[in-house]
């Protein structure tokens, strides 16, 4: 994958741009479209904890309010020893509007990153078969 150096650069780099005001746990995301355009997000933390959105949320929403629908691969970064992966709420969002089969590339303190595919970070999700009649 040879977006996979660019777009973990661009996770690492969104952490600053986080605001965690009560966790100081920063977090970046980059998720790449079809069209190897690059969206950032980061963590925004409210007082009303469940208010507060991550990286990759706020990456992928910002990606679909400017109009991009198709997306290859998203990196997370934190400032964790290891590899730092989605939340739950995230995977559902990822999965609901990315697809199953996108790249999720962890990346860990050191820059470092493995790559893994959506539906193996979510078995078993729940998705629009679910809503169907």
């Amino acid at each position: 994958m040879y977006y996979t150096k660019e777009l973990v650069q661009k996770a690492i780099e969104a952490k600053s741009k986080a605001l965690p005001t009560y966790s100081n746990f920063h977090v970046g995301a980059a998720i790449i479209t079809e069209q190897d355009k690059i969206y950032q997000g980061a963590n925004i933390e409210s007082s009303s904890y469940s208010l507060t959105i991550c990286a990759e949320r706020t990456a992928v929403f910002t990606a679909i309010v400017e109009g991009e629908r198709k997306f290859k691969s998203i990196a997370v970064a934190g400032d964790t020893d290891d590899y730092l992966p989605p939340c739950g709420a995230c995977r559902q969002v990822l999965s609901d509007l990315c697809g199953r089969e996108l790249d999720v590339i962890l990346v860990n303190k050191n820059g470092e990153n493995k790559t893994l595919k959506l539906k193996d970070l979510l078995p078993y999700s729940f998705g629009e078969d679910f809503l169907k009649k």
